[in-house]
Protein backbone atom coordinates (compact mmCIF):
# COMPACT_ATOMS: atom_id res chain seq x y z
CA UNK A 1 0.00 0.00 0.00
CA UNK A 2 1.51 3.52 -0.71
CA UNK A 3 2.50 5.46 2.16
CA UNK A 4 2.92 9.04 2.74
CA UNK A 5 5.63 9.90 5.35
CA UNK A 6 5.51 13.22 6.71
CA UNK A 7 7.43 14.48 9.82
CA UNK A 8 7.63 17.79 12.15
CA UNK A 9 11.14 18.02 13.58
CA UNK A 10 10.30 15.20 16.21
CA UNK A 11 7.13 13.28 14.93
CA UNK A 12 6.71 10.97 11.67
CA UNK A 13 3.42 9.94 10.91
CA UNK A 14 2.30 8.19 7.73
CA UNK A 15 -1.15 8.94 5.58
CA UNK A 16 -2.21 5.36 3.76
CA UNK A 17 -5.05 3.54 3.23
CA UNK A 18 -3.89 0.72 5.20
CA UNK A 19 -3.27 3.12 8.00
CA UNK A 20 -5.87 5.08 10.63
CA UNK A 21 -7.43 8.12 8.70
CA UNK A 22 -5.34 11.08 8.88
CA UNK A 23 -6.73 14.02 10.34
CA UNK A 24 -5.83 17.71 9.02
CA UNK A 25 -7.01 20.77 11.25
CA UNK A 26 -8.44 23.45 9.01
CA UNK A 27 -8.82 26.30 11.74
CA UNK A 28 -5.46 28.07 10.87
CA UNK A 29 -6.75 30.11 7.85
CA UNK A 30 -8.17 33.41 8.00
CA UNK A 31 -10.14 32.86 5.27
CA UNK A 32 -13.73 34.00 5.88
CA UNK A 33 -12.40 35.19 9.61
CA UNK A 34 -12.32 38.94 10.14
CA UNK A 35 -10.85 38.62 13.22
CA UNK A 36 -8.48 36.33 12.99
CA UNK A 37 -7.17 38.28 9.83
CA UNK A 38 -6.80 41.65 10.96
CA UNK A 39 -5.11 39.87 14.04
CA UNK A 40 -2.39 38.15 11.89
CA UNK A 41 -1.87 40.98 9.94
CA UNK A 42 -0.84 43.15 12.53
CA UNK A 43 1.40 40.45 14.11
CA UNK A 44 -0.85 38.94 16.86
CA UNK A 45 -0.75 35.09 16.86
CA UNK A 46 -2.59 34.67 19.93
CA UNK A 47 -5.51 32.76 18.62
CA UNK A 48 -3.12 31.50 15.99
CA UNK A 49 -1.54 29.67 19.07
CA UNK A 50 -5.61 28.96 20.97
CA UNK A 51 -6.24 27.10 17.64
CA UNK A 52 -3.21 25.15 17.32
CA UNK A 53 -3.13 23.77 20.84
CA UNK A 54 -6.93 22.65 20.45
CA UNK A 55 -7.21 21.06 17.35
CA UNK A 56 -4.08 18.80 18.85
CA UNK A 57 -5.74 18.20 21.79
CA UNK A 58 -8.86 17.19 19.64
CA UNK A 59 -6.97 14.65 17.68
CA UNK A 60 -5.63 16.30 15.02
CA UNK A 61 -2.63 14.49 13.31
CA UNK A 62 -1.63 17.27 11.07
CA UNK A 63 -2.06 21.31 10.85
CA UNK A 64 -2.48 23.41 7.73
CA UNK A 65 -1.30 26.73 8.17
CA UNK A 66 -2.43 29.19 5.84
CA UNK A 67 -1.96 32.90 5.86
CA UNK A 68 -3.82 34.25 2.80
CA UNK A 69 -4.51 38.02 3.59
CA UNK A 70 -5.09 40.48 1.10
CA UNK A 71 -2.82 43.42 1.05
CA UNK A 72 -0.06 42.04 3.91
CA UNK A 73 3.10 40.21 3.36
CA UNK A 74 2.06 36.98 3.49
CA UNK A 75 5.49 35.09 3.08
CA UNK A 76 6.67 36.92 6.46
CA UNK A 77 3.23 36.15 8.23
CA UNK A 78 3.47 32.20 6.73
CA UNK A 79 7.09 32.09 8.02
CA UNK A 80 6.38 33.69 11.02
CA UNK A 81 3.41 31.17 12.00
CA UNK A 82 5.20 27.72 10.82
CA UNK A 83 7.95 28.71 13.11
CA UNK A 84 5.11 29.56 16.10
CA UNK A 85 3.24 26.95 15.74
CA UNK A 86 6.33 24.07 15.37
CA UNK A 87 7.23 25.82 18.86
CA UNK A 88 4.02 24.61 20.10
CA UNK A 89 3.33 21.61 18.34
CA UNK A 90 4.90 18.23 17.39
CA UNK A 91 2.09 16.80 14.65
CA UNK A 92 3.76 17.90 11.19
CA UNK A 93 1.98 20.92 9.02
CA UNK A 94 0.97 21.31 5.74
CA UNK A 95 2.02 24.79 4.32
CA UNK A 96 -0.93 26.23 2.54
CA UNK A 97 -0.20 28.98 0.19
CA UNK A 98 -1.45 29.87 -3.67
CA UNK A 99 2.02 32.19 -3.56
CA UNK A 100 5.19 30.71 -4.33
CA UNK A 101 7.41 33.39 -2.38
CA UNK A 102 5.24 32.28 0.67
CA UNK A 103 5.59 28.67 0.14
CA UNK A 104 9.19 28.80 -0.18
CA UNK A 105 9.81 31.69 2.97
CA UNK A 106 7.32 28.55 4.82
CA UNK A 107 9.50 25.64 3.71
CA UNK A 108 13.06 27.48 4.54
CA UNK A 109 11.64 27.72 8.04
CA UNK A 110 10.23 24.37 8.21
CA UNK A 111 11.48 21.64 10.21
CA UNK A 112 10.88 18.05 9.01
CA UNK A 113 9.08 16.50 6.19
CA UNK A 114 5.67 18.86 5.15
CA UNK A 115 3.17 18.69 2.59
CA UNK A 116 2.80 21.34 0.38
CA UNK A 117 -1.01 22.85 -0.11
CA UNK A 118 -1.00 22.61 -2.98
CA UNK A 119 -0.54 22.55 -6.87
CA UNK A 120 -2.79 22.33 -9.90
CA UNK A 121 -2.85 20.93 -13.50
CA UNK A 122 -1.75 24.36 -14.64
CA UNK A 123 0.79 24.86 -16.49
CA UNK A 124 2.25 27.15 -14.60
CA UNK A 125 1.89 25.53 -11.09
CA UNK A 126 3.56 22.43 -12.24
CA UNK A 127 6.47 24.47 -13.09
CA UNK A 128 7.15 26.28 -10.29
CA UNK A 129 5.61 24.15 -7.43
CA UNK A 130 7.30 20.93 -8.13
CA UNK A 131 10.19 22.13 -8.24
CA UNK A 132 9.89 23.46 -4.69
CA UNK A 133 8.73 20.23 -3.63
CA UNK A 134 11.57 18.40 -4.88
CA UNK A 135 14.31 21.14 -3.82
CA UNK A 136 12.64 20.74 0.03
CA UNK A 137 11.79 17.14 -0.07
CA UNK A 138 8.26 17.38 0.71
CA UNK A 139 4.67 15.76 -0.28
CA UNK A 140 2.32 17.92 -2.60
CA UNK A 141 -1.48 18.22 -2.34
CA UNK A 142 -2.48 17.98 -5.83
CA UNK A 143 -5.83 19.39 -6.78
CA UNK A 144 -7.69 17.98 -9.88
CA UNK A 145 -8.20 21.13 -12.01
CA UNK A 146 -6.17 23.04 -14.63
CA UNK A 147 -6.90 26.04 -17.13
CA UNK A 148 -10.18 24.45 -18.09
CA UNK A 149 -11.21 24.90 -14.21
CA UNK A 150 -13.20 22.05 -12.37
CA UNK A 151 -14.86 20.15 -14.11
CA UNK A 152 -18.29 18.10 -12.97
CA UNK A 153 -17.37 14.96 -15.07
CA UNK A 154 -14.96 12.79 -12.61
CA UNK A 155 -13.37 11.07 -15.34
CA UNK A 156 -11.81 14.32 -16.60
CA UNK A 157 -10.60 15.10 -12.71
CA UNK A 158 -9.18 11.86 -12.89
CA UNK A 159 -7.05 12.82 -15.86
CA UNK A 160 -5.58 15.81 -14.25
CA UNK A 161 -4.46 13.98 -11.26
CA UNK A 162 -3.02 11.64 -13.94
CA UNK A 163 -1.18 14.63 -15.15
CA UNK A 164 0.34 15.83 -12.05
CA UNK A 165 1.43 12.53 -11.08
CA UNK A 166 3.35 11.80 -14.13
CA UNK A 167 4.92 15.81 -14.20
CA UNK A 168 5.82 15.29 -11.16
CA UNK A 169 7.56 11.86 -12.12
CA UNK A 170 9.15 14.00 -14.25
CA UNK A 171 10.69 16.02 -11.08
CA UNK A 172 11.77 12.52 -9.80
CA UNK A 173 9.34 13.19 -7.18
CA UNK A 174 7.22 10.27 -5.85
CA UNK A 175 3.08 8.73 -6.40
CA UNK A 176 4.01 8.56 -2.72
CA UNK A 177 4.08 12.08 -2.16
CA UNK A 178 1.58 13.07 -4.36
CA UNK A 179 -1.60 13.02 -1.99
CA UNK A 180 -4.74 14.23 -4.33
CA UNK A 181 -7.72 16.31 -3.70
CA UNK A 182 -10.38 15.24 -6.00
CA UNK A 183 -12.38 18.23 -5.54
CA UNK A 184 -15.32 17.76 -3.22
CA UNK A 185 -18.26 19.56 -4.72
CA UNK A 186 -21.38 20.91 -2.44
CA UNK A 187 -23.87 18.19 -2.31
CA UNK A 188 -27.06 20.67 -2.17
CA UNK A 189 -26.03 22.25 -5.14
CA UNK A 190 -25.37 19.03 -7.33
CA UNK A 191 -27.35 16.07 -6.50
CA UNK A 192 -24.51 13.13 -7.63
CA UNK A 193 -21.60 15.22 -5.83
CA UNK A 194 -21.37 12.18 -3.23
CA UNK A 195 -21.68 9.17 -6.21
CA UNK A 196 -19.27 11.47 -7.89
CA UNK A 197 -16.34 11.29 -5.47
CA UNK A 198 -16.29 8.16 -4.09
CA UNK A 199 -16.16 6.56 -7.77
CA UNK A 200 -12.93 9.04 -8.55
CA UNK A 201 -11.52 7.88 -4.98
CA UNK A 202 -11.76 4.24 -6.36
CA UNK A 203 -10.02 5.05 -9.49
CA UNK A 204 -7.12 7.48 -7.20
CA UNK A 205 -6.46 4.03 -5.01
CA UNK A 206 -6.83 1.57 -8.01
CA UNK A 207 -4.96 2.71 -10.51
CA UNK A 208 -2.92 6.02 -9.44
CA UNK A 209 -2.32 4.23 -6.12
CA UNK A 210 -2.15 7.63 -4.46
CA UNK A 211 -3.29 8.92 -1.13
CA UNK A 212 -6.05 11.44 -1.16
CA UNK A 213 -7.57 14.47 0.96
CA UNK A 214 -10.02 17.03 0.66
CA UNK A 215 -11.65 19.85 2.36
CA UNK A 216 -13.98 18.21 4.05
CA UNK A 217 -16.84 20.77 5.01
CA UNK A 218 -16.97 21.50 1.00
CA UNK A 219 -20.12 18.50 0.74
CA UNK A 220 -22.32 20.31 3.18
CA UNK A 221 -22.11 24.04 2.25
CA UNK A 222 -25.69 25.52 2.81
CA UNK A 223 -27.43 22.42 3.97
CA UNK A 224 -28.42 22.38 7.83
CA UNK A 225 -26.71 19.87 10.14
CA UNK A 226 -23.54 20.38 8.36
CA UNK A 227 -21.39 17.95 10.83
CA UNK A 228 -23.26 15.35 11.10
CA UNK A 229 -23.34 15.63 7.24
CA UNK A 230 -19.96 15.55 7.33
CA UNK A 231 -19.39 12.54 9.50
CA UNK A 232 -21.21 10.17 7.20
CA UNK A 233 -19.43 11.42 4.20
CA UNK A 234 -16.08 11.64 5.43
CA UNK A 235 -16.83 7.73 6.83
CA UNK A 236 -18.13 6.72 3.31
CA UNK A 237 -15.01 7.94 1.90
CA UNK A 238 -12.62 6.16 3.66
CA UNK A 239 -14.16 3.13 2.67
CA UNK A 240 -13.93 4.41 -1.10
CA UNK A 241 -10.21 4.91 -0.56
CA UNK A 242 -9.67 8.70 0.58
CA UNK A 243 -7.29 8.61 3.68
CA UNK A 244 -7.21 12.23 4.82
CA UNK A 245 -8.82 15.07 5.28
CA UNK A 246 -8.68 19.08 6.01
CA UNK A 247 -11.23 19.37 8.20
CA UNK A 248 -12.40 21.15 11.87
CA UNK A 249 -11.26 18.12 14.43
CA UNK A 250 -13.27 20.14 17.19
CA UNK A 251 -16.83 18.67 16.10
CA UNK A 252 -17.68 15.27 17.62
CA UNK A 253 -19.64 14.37 14.69
CA UNK A 254 -16.88 14.58 12.12
CA UNK A 255 -14.63 12.67 14.43
CA UNK A 256 -17.13 9.44 14.87
CA UNK A 257 -17.45 8.93 11.83
CA UNK A 258 -13.55 9.03 11.20
CA UNK A 259 -13.76 7.00 14.37
CA UNK A 260 -16.30 4.55 12.55
CA UNK A 261 -14.37 3.96 10.15
CA UNK A 262 -11.11 3.46 11.59
CA UNK A 263 -12.65 0.99 13.13
CA UNK A 264 -14.75 -0.79 10.68
CA UNK A 265 -12.18 -0.96 7.98
CA UNK A 266 -10.20 -3.01 10.29
CA UNK A 267 -7.54 0.06 11.60
CA UNK A 268 -8.50 0.51 15.35
CA UNK A 269 -7.04 -2.68 16.41
CA UNK A 270 -9.13 -4.11 19.59
CA UNK A 271 -11.79 -0.93 19.06
CA UNK A 272 -9.61 0.99 21.28
CA UNK A 273 -9.91 4.34 20.10
CA UNK A 274 -13.31 4.08 19.66
CA UNK A 275 -13.30 2.77 23.32
CA UNK A 276 -11.15 5.63 24.59
CA UNK A 277 -13.34 7.84 22.49
CA UNK A 278 -16.36 6.68 23.95
CA UNK A 279 -15.62 5.82 27.76
CA UNK A 280 -17.97 7.28 30.19
CA UNK A 281 -17.29 7.85 33.70
CA UNK A 282 -14.26 6.04 33.83
CA UNK A 283 -15.77 2.50 33.83
CA UNK A 284 -14.40 -0.48 32.32
CA UNK A 285 -14.74 -1.68 28.43
CA UNK A 286 -14.52 -4.60 27.23
CA UNK A 287 -13.52 -5.49 24.00
CA UNK A 288 -15.15 -9.09 22.52
CA UNK A 289 -11.76 -10.60 22.72
CA UNK A 290 -12.08 -10.57 26.53
CA UNK A 291 -9.52 -7.74 27.65
CA UNK A 292 -10.69 -4.82 29.80
CA UNK A 293 -9.55 -1.76 29.88
CA UNK A 294 -9.68 1.15 31.98
CA UNK A 295 -10.90 2.10 35.32
CA UNK A 296 -13.55 0.11 37.79
CA UNK A 297 -13.62 -3.16 37.85
CA UNK A 298 -15.54 -5.92 35.94
CA UNK A 299 -18.47 -4.03 34.80
CA UNK A 300 -19.28 -3.99 31.07
CA UNK A 301 -20.66 -1.44 29.39
CA UNK A 302 -23.51 -2.63 27.08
Amino acid sequence: MTRTVLSSASKEIAIGLDEPFCIIGERINPTGRKKLSAEMKAGDYSTVIADALAQVEAGAHMLDVNAGIPLADEPRILAECIELVQSLVDVPLSIDSSIIDALEAGLAVYQGKPLVNSVTGEEESLERVLPLVKKYDASVVAISNDETGISTDPDVRFDVAKKIVERAADYAISHEDIIVDPLVMPIGAMNDAGTQVFRLLRRLKEELKVNSTCGASNISFGLPNRHALNGHFLAMASLAGMSSAIMNPLHKEELDGIRAANMLNGRDPDCAGWLAANRIGGEDLVVPSGRRRGGRRGRVRE
